[in-house]
């Protein structure tokens, strides 16, 4: 991390500062964060010189008494100005960030402190507590009023237990039921189209915050309690599904002197700025491991979706030692990095030490060795958890590359410190790590850069039950979820369907929207470890698709988001090295985008283009391959059919 000179720094010394409102803007002068410290903790937030979150109440609730209460003054504050550079390990979005902010540090009487960093695209803010000895928090207090009229993409649960795979639903706020929660990130809009998007980061031996609504404009924090016990599920899958049989009253049982996690909120009217936005990492911890040499992002060949179809093999095809080494050779013969071997490759879900029969696991590891081929193994994180230190060290003996780790399940302080452990010792023994059935990223990606990939999203997978996939949803992400960090959406469907002749197959599933809507996401959906979840033999078949697929990245030196409307379109623009990747994909209505290439380096450039065919409408497979000479003059038109894409390789001469 380089830090370039520091801007300004300046401390404002104030006596009986308690009932003053405190300013602070940011560096560019758009957003004014207000706070107040009269009788409670309050702020609000104006955008452009309009009131867009009228006002916010928080607080912090413990065994040892409330962070702040009407005994509580302000004895001093600071503002500072900071201006460095991130270098970010594995770049999802750019290889380097400017992390520039104004900084409101608010000092208390009882030594706890509170701290506001306002950047030109959102603010957040954090506790800092200095409570003697342990503590219990009973509660975060964290109420937010909206404008009225405002709506949000809201994705309700009906459990703390969740794989948190929801659909947004856009609603005006004061239509949803009192009492409904969601799971970070929330996205709202207000009257005047501003948006704002609701996250956290750095978040560190603490539960996961959620939202719940109160049948009006607002919104309050709730989190899971402590769990004191819990037990496998006898009706339902006991191998990965739990009942909580007992809860503490309290959310956190933690460190007195401690920093909490950080409340974020993206505040933009330009959802290209939402879309590129990266305050989740910038407000993570720094990387906590040395070496970072060995952690290789890269595309794998899964198998799970394709439930191990193949065809023109002379064997059966299954959870077996030829199927694998099939998967290895495909993924050899189009320089994927890894093949997964999911759910069935062990004795059973539980004995995770062991192969099941009819796989000779050490036969697979070696010949993908041979080919340069890497292999992840899929394990459930309970029967991980119990022997976490000697199955990591065994896997990394054997030669496996990572680990897929599964029905996570849960967001409470204990799951939390679950995941950061699992992250640590796979750290310790070069493994790289793709969290699944679990929440949000929260930044841990930032302190655990091999912790590649997140599940937390209703992906690809769901089309072998149902068909609530829509391109509408697809065109969601961008702006939701994808805001939060790496998305592991599993793209790459060869069977493609229009919503007048798409019918849900688990053992063939089949995606709504065209061809190109897929291949688009490889350049627009964000992850280090990007999936190509159809069987080899689909692409196979087809080898223009895994050809093109295999020019394609998982990381990026730098991103434009060139034009994009939530939930309608999106056209982005990535960088890696001298290279540039271009996609766009539209909802369930075809659009014409006009795209003028002059962020293109002088220069002459091949472009190849994957664009929806002329009969994409009525067959959605249908694509159309071309080769074109561009330079950073050239400007184009882009024809998306309903449900379309379009996603193009330009390659410096």
């Amino acid at each position: 991390m380089k830090h370039l000179p520091l801007l300004s720094f300046f401390f404002i010394f104030s006596i009986s500062l308690c009932a003053q409102p405190f300013k602070v803007l940011s560096p560019d002068g758009s957003l004014t964060l207000t706070a107040n410290t009269d009788k409670n903790i309050s702020w609000s937030v104006t955008y452009n010189g309009h009131t867009t979150i009228p006002n916010v109440n928080i607080n912090l609730e413990t065994n040892q008494g409330k962070l702040f209460d009407e005994t509580t003054t302000v004895v001093n504050h600071t503002i500072q100005q900071h201006k460095k550079t991130l270098r970010v390990t594995v770049p999802v979005k750019s290889a380097e960030i400017e992390d520039y902010y104004n900084e409101l540090t608010l000092y208390l009487s009882n030594g706890n402190h509170l701290v506001f960093r306002v950047y030109d695209d959102g603010l957040a803010y954090r506790f800092s507590t200095d409570f003697k000895d342990d503590v219990e928090i009973k509660n975060e207090i964290l109420s937010i009023e909206f404008p009225a009229q405002t709506h949000c993409w809201f994705s309700a649960e009906s459990s703390f237990l969740s794989h948190f795979e929801q659909l947004f639903t856009y609603q005006r706020l004061d239509t949803i039921p009192s009492g409904q929660f969601h799971a970070l990130p929330l996205l709202a809009s207000t009257p005047e189209k501003v948006r704002i998007w609701i996250s956290e980061a750095d978040q560190h031996d603490y539960p996961a915050l959620f939202l719940a609504t109160n049948g009006n404009y607002q919104l309050n924090a709730i989190f899971p309690k402590y769990i004191l016990q819990s037990e496998a599920n006898p009706k339902h899958s006991p191998d990965r599904n739990e009942i909580i049989l007992k809860e503490a009253d309290y959310i956190a049982k933690t460190n007195g002197k401690r920093s909490l996690p950080w409340r974020i909120f993206t505040i933009t009217n330009d959802d290209r700025k939402l879309a590129s936005n990266q305050l989740v990492y910038q407000l993570s911890s720094p990387q906590a491991i040395d070496e970072t040499d060995w952690i290789k992002p890269g595309k794998v060949a899964w198998d799970w979706y394709n439930a191990n179809n193949l065809r023109k093999v002379d064997f059966k095809s299954g959870l077996n030692t030829p199927t694998y080494k099939y998967y290895i050779d495909f993924a050899s013969k189009y320089n994927l990095e890894y093949i997964i071997l999911d759910e069935g490759w062990s004795q059973s879900t539980t004995e995770i030490l062991t192969s099941n029969p009819d796989i000779n696991l050490h036969e697979i590891i070696d010949y993908g060795k041979s080919k340069g081929v890497g292999v992840i193994l899929w394990v459930l994180w309970k029967p991980l958890l119990s022997n976490l230190e000697e199955i990591l060290n065994t896997y990394a003996t054997w030669g496996v590359a990572g680990i897929k780790v599964d029905f996570m399940q849960r967001a409470d302080q204990q799951m939390v410190n679950i995941f950061e452990e699992i992250a640590k010792v796979a750290a310790k023994n070069r493994l790289i790590v793709d969290f699944h059935g679990c929440f949000k990223p929260n930044g841990l990606q930032r302190t655990y850069p091999n912790v590649l990939t997140f599940e937390g999203v209703k992906g690809n997978e769901n089309h072998k039950w149902s068909a609530q996939i829509t391109p509408e949803h697809n065109l969601t992400l961008p702006f939701t979820r994808m805001v939060a960090g790496p998305m592991d959406y599993t793209p790459g469907a060869m069977r493609n369907a229009n919503r007048k002749n798409f019918a849900p197959s688990f053992e063939r599933p089949m995606s709504l929207g065209t061809r190109c809507h897929q291949l688009a996401m490889y350049i627009i959906y964000e992850s280090p470890l990007q999936m190509l979840c159809d069987s080899p033999s689909e692409y196979l078949n087809e080898p223009e698709i895994p050809a093109f697929l295999s020019k394609i990245p998982t990381i990026w030196d730098q991103t434009i988001i060139l034009d994009a409307s939530v939930s309608e379109f999106i056209l982005s623009a990535r960088r890696s090295g001298n290279n540039w990747y271009i996609a766009a994909m539209t909802n369930h209505f075809s659009r014409d985008l006009d795209m003028v290439l002059d962020f293109l380096p002088d220069g002459k450039y091949n472009m190849e283009i994957m664009s929806d065919g002329i009969n994409a409408d009525r067959h959605a497979e249908d694509y159309r391959y071309e080769v074109k000479k561009v330079n950073n003059n050239t400007k184009m038109k882009i024809h998306l059919a309903a449900g379309g894409g379009f996603a193009a390789i330009l390659t410096k001469e």
